[in-house]
């Protein structure tokens, strides 16, 4: 099978191929022996919340500052 490269860099792959991978939004690309290597990846939600934390550069003491600030009393 063929895959045409667009001049925007887009690739669309043969829906037999997906069909066969099963249902997946993601992929990991890798590049090996100059083959590009497709693997589908479900990312879960969770995961997408730590990674958005990690861009975010907010850690666990972060978080653990922010709830006590927010239990505090507002008297």
């Amino acid at each position: 099978m063929l895959a045409k490269l667009t001049s925007k860099n887009q690739l669309t792959l043969p829906k037999s191929v997906v069909m066969s991978v099963g249902k997946t939004e993601y992929y990991d690309v890798a590049v090996e022996s100059g083959r590009i290597v497709l693997t589908p990846v479900r990312i879960q939600q969770a995961d997408a919340v730590r990674a958005k934390l990690e861009a975010l550069g907010i850690n666990e003491q972060d978080i653990c500052d922010a709830i006590q600030w927010a239990r505090q009393d507002s008297v």
